[in-house]
């Protein structure tokens, strides 16, 4: 409903009204302002400021003598482009810039990454490898869900690997419409589940785009209306998840929306120690010897690693153990932070 535009243009018509010819322009106001109730009749059938409006109008036209066919005020003028100092002409689905023009510095941001076995860093570079079979979600925000879904590594092994992610870009007005991203293992698309790879045709539409950094590989998803970047890759047999976001964006959350690995890691009761990964189906040896091929820091990714190639058997682990720390380099904020020793 739009009645309150019709108020507006009606009080901005008669604002400075003088003169010999201030009764007619005021009649022409009035009648304005009522055709500009009859547009919005159909939408405002249930609103009280309408239907006070409409007998306002009758009773002024009756008092002021006016007809009601006749000559109308002429549209108000647009106002004129803002410029671009202002903060109008930022686009507000950027949330950066938005966030610099409020607050005088840039926004704060925040890494999480999934991968392996699931080896989960937290928003807060806590570090846990996880048995978490079945779905759980690594977000659960007022922006953004993502869930992931394990499955065992090989039959009867304790380890999962996550199979299939799951990622909700929730709808936001202005800027874009919910958008929903689903990768599976030998399935990464670089496009959203309806076919699209931006926002949809909302203004800020563009501030949501996907592209593939490396076919059936490695694809990003930046989201800068809410100040986000996710990379989603896989290794091998198994996928994993990276994300960069704004403070703000990970702290958007109730107390219901409790469990989500990206913020308190997994929970006790799914936690492996990874100490105990050194009976599987490649020596320990072999398995160091490989990882540190690829990962030459002895931090929890070279660990994750080691404990990922020696229950799978799987060489590939490596890969994902790097991919990961790649991510890390580019998304942390704080490079010091980038190795994690347990």
């Amino acid at each position: 409903c739009k009645i309150l535009r019709c108020n507006s243009e009606y009080v901005a018509a008669t604002l400075n009204l003088r003169g010999s010819n201030r009764n007619a322009a005021y009649c022409n106001a009035l009648r304005s302002y009522s055709h500009c109730t009859r547009k919005t009749a159909r939408t405002c059938r249930g609103d009280l400021a309408y239907h006070s409006a409409v007998h306002g109008i009758e009773d002024l036209m009756i008092q002021n003598n006016c007809s009601k066919e006749g000559p109308t005020s002429p549209p108000r003028p647009r106002p004129p482009a803002p410029n671009h100092q202002g903060f109008e002409s930022l686009d507000i689905c950027n949330y950066e810039k938005s966030f610099l023009y409020k607050h005088g510095q840039p926004p704060s941001y925040q890494h999480c990454a999934a991968f392996g076995d699931p080896h989960i860093r937290t928003f807060h570079d806590d570090f846990h490898t996880c048995r978490v079979e079945g779905s759980w979600p690594l977000l659960d925000n007022d922006y953004l869900f993502v869930q992931a879904t394990s499955s065992p590594v090989a039959k009867g092994s304790n380890a999962t690997v996550t199979s299939k992610l799951t990622i909700i870009f929730k709808n936001m007005k202005e800027c874009i419409d919910q958008k929903v991203y689903q990768a599976e293992i030998d399935n990464l698309p670089a496009a959203f589940e309806d076919g699209s790879v931006n926002g949809g045709e909302r203004p800020g539409g563009s501030s949501l785009a996907i592209r593939e950094r490396s076919p059936g590989r490695h694809v990003e998803i930046r989201a800068e209306y809410i100040g986000t970047t996710i990379a989603v890759r896989q290794a091998g047999r198994q996928l994993s998840f990276s994300i960069r976001a704004a403070e703000e964006v990970t702290r958007a959350f109730t107390e219901e929306q409790d469990l989500q690995l990206c913020v308190g890691g997994c929970p006790r009761s799914q936690r492996i120690s990874r100490s105990e990964c050194c009976r599987g189906r490649v020596a320990a040896e072999t398995a160091r010897a490989l990882c540190k091929e690829m990962l030459p820091v002895e931090d929890v990714y070279f660990q994750s690693c080691v404990f990922d190639v020696v229950t799978s058997g799987d060489a590939n682990f490596t890969m994902a153990a790097h991919g990961a720390l790649e991510d890390a380099r580019v998304f942390l904020p704080n490079a010091e932070k980038l190795h994690i020793f347990q």
